[in-house]
C-alpha cells in the first residue's frame, strides 16, 4: 500500500487518512496526538507514495524543528520600508566631515 499525502492536512484528517488506508499515525513532537485536531502535519516519514506495508507507522510533525524555519512573521512591517531607489548612506558618527556642517 502507499503512505498518503499528510502534509498540509489538520491533525484530525491525517489521522482519518492514515486510518483509512490501513496505516498508524504517531507524532513525535505530540505525545497527545489524539487531542491534537486543528494542529496542521509540516512534515511526514514515509514520504507519500512509498510503499508500505499495511499497519505500518506513518510519523508526522506539527511542528519545524530548530533551524528549519516556519514562515515567519508575515504581518506588514510598520513603519513601511522607503519607496525610491537608492538613497544617501549616512555618515558614521563622529565623522571629521561631519563637523564642517554648522546648523
Amino acid at each position: 500500500m502507499r503512505v498518503p499525502r499528510l502534509v498540509g492536512l489538520m491533525a484530525v484528517d491525517a489521522r482519518e487518512s492514515a486510518r483509512a488506508q490501513g496505516l498508524l499515525l504517531a507524532a513525535p513532537d505530540r505525545p497527545d496526538l489524539t487531542r491534537a485536531v486543528v494542529d496542521y502535519v509540516v512534515r511526514q516519514y514515509p514520504q507519500p507514495g512509498a510503499e508500505v506495508p499495511r499497519d505500518s507507522m506513518v510519523y508526522v510533525w506539527f511542528d519545524f524543528g530548530p533551524g528549519e524555519g516556519g514562515g515567519g512573521v508575515h504581518e506588514p512591517r510598520i513603519p513601511r520600508p522607503p519607496r525610491g531607489g537608492l538613497q544617501r548612506e549616512l555618515d558614521e558618527p563622529g565623522d571629521p566631515d561631519m563637523a564642517l556642517i554648522s546648523p
